[in-house]
C-alpha cells in the first residue's frame, strides 16, 4: 500500500481508493490510451491535429499525445487554434499556449477571426449592441470556430483531429440533444466522432472521452501544464444551462454523468447505423467548403454579420 495514496491523495476513486500524485499520473494516462486503443483513435503514420486554445482539456491533450506518440514513435502531433478576438480572455490563453508549445517543441498553427472573416468576435458583438441586434456569441463562434479548424486540417494535410471533450462534456450534448429531441445529432457523437469517413474533414477524435473535468483538472495541475484557469465571458449557449443542471444532479448522485455516457455507448451503434450517410455532402457555392446544403452555414452567418456592420 502507497502510503502517500493514504496521507496526501489528490483523487479519490468512485470505489474510495486513494490515489496520491504518481499513481493518480498512472491511472489517468492508462485510462486515456486505453481508450486510443479501444476505439482505435490512432493509426501508425496519422498526422494528428490538436484543437488548442490553450486552456486546460486542449493542453493537457496535447501534452498526453505528445507523450503518447514519443513514446510509440508511430505518429505525428502538432497545434492547431483559432483566435476569436475575445479582449482579456483568448490573447491571454494564446499566450499560455505559445510558451507551451515552444517549451514541448509543438509546432503551433494559429488562424484568426479578423484575418479570416475582417472583423473579431468582440468587434461584431460590439456593433449588434449598438444596433440593438441580439445575436448569440456562442452561436457564431461555435459555427466560425469549426469552419476554421475543418478548413485548416484539411489544408495542412492533417488526418486526424484530436479535440478534448471530456465526460462532461459528452454527457451534456446527450442531454441536450434529448431535451431538443435531436437524436441524429447524437450519432455523430462518440470517442470518434461523424457517422461516415470523408475526405472533406479529418477525422475527429475525443482521447479525454472518458475523462471527467475534474481528472483533467488535476492531472493538468500535477503537471504544471496551465499556469491560468479562466473561462470565456462570452457563456449565453442552452449548454451552460445543461452544465449547471447536469453538476448540481452530479452532486446529489455521484457518478451520474459518467452513467449517461456509459450507457449512450450501448446504443451508439444503433444510431450510427441508422443515420449513415443520410446527409449527402455539397460543396459551398461560396467559399466551396464542404456543405450539406447549396451554402455552407458559415457562409450564411458571415452574409447576416456583414450586414449588420
Amino acid at each position: 500500500m502507497c502510503k502517500k495514496c493514504e496521507s496526501n491523495p489528490v483523487y479519490i476513486l468512485d470505489n474510495g481508493k486513494k490515489l496520491c500524485n504518481s499513481h493518480f499520473t498512472r491511472y489517468y494516462e492508462k485510462k486515456v490510451f486505453r481508450t486510443i486503443a479501444k476505439y482505435s483513435l490512432l493509426e501508425k503514420g496519422d498526422k494528428i491535429a490538436v484543437a488548442a486554445s490553450g486552456g486546460k482539456d486542449s493542453t493537457t491533450l496535447l501534452y498526453i499525445l505528445k507523450k503518447f506518440c514519443k513514446e510509440r514513435r508511430f505518429c505525428k502531433v502538432e497545434a492547431l487554434a483559432i483566435d476569436e478576438g475575445i479582449k482579456g480572455y483568448r490573447d491571454k490563453s494564446l499566450s499560455d499556449l505559445k510558451k507551451f508549445c515552444k517549451k514541448n517543441k509543438i509546432k503551433l498553427h494559429v488562424f484568426s477571426f479578423k484575418k479570416e472573416f475582417g472583423f473579431s468576435l468582440d468587434e461584431i458583438l460590439i456593433k449588434a449592441r449598438k444596433k440593438k441586434i441580439k445575436l448569440n456569441s456562442c452561436y457564431i463562434c461555435g459555427i466560425l470556430r469549426r469552419y476554421l479548424i475543418n478548413k485548416y486540417a484539411r489544408k495542412l494535410k492533417f488526418t486526424k483531429l484530436a479535440t478534448g471533450h471530456n465526460l462532461d462534456d459528452e454527457a451534456q450534448t446527450i442531454i441536450m440533444n434529448q431535451f431538443k429531441g435531436n437524436v441524429a445529432l447524437s450519432a455523430n457523437l462518440g470517442p470518434k466522432t461523424g457517422t461516415s469517413e470523408d475526405e472533406s474533414f479529418a477525422q475527429r477524435i475525443k482521447p479525454l472521452y472518458l475523462c471527467t473535468e475534474k481528472e483533467n483538472m488535476i492531472y493538468s495541475f500535477i503537471h504544471n501544464i496551465v499556469p491560468h484557469y479562466t473561462e470565456c465571458p462570452y457563456q449565453e449557449s442552452y449548454r451552460f444551462t445543461i452544465r449547471d443542471f447536469l453538476n448540481k444532479f452530479e452532486a446529489k448522485n455521484p457518478g451520474i454523468k459518467n452513467s449517461i455516457v456509459k450507457s449512450f455507448l450501448e446504443f451508439l451503434p444503433l444510431l450510427k447505423k441508422k443515420y449513415k450517410d443520410k446527409k449527402t455532402l455539397k460543396k459551398c457555392k461560396k467559399c466551396k467548403e464542404p456543405s450539406s446544403k447549396d451554402t455552407c452555414k458559415t457562409c450564411e452567418l458571415l452574409a447576416i454579420l456583414k450586414n449588420k456592420k
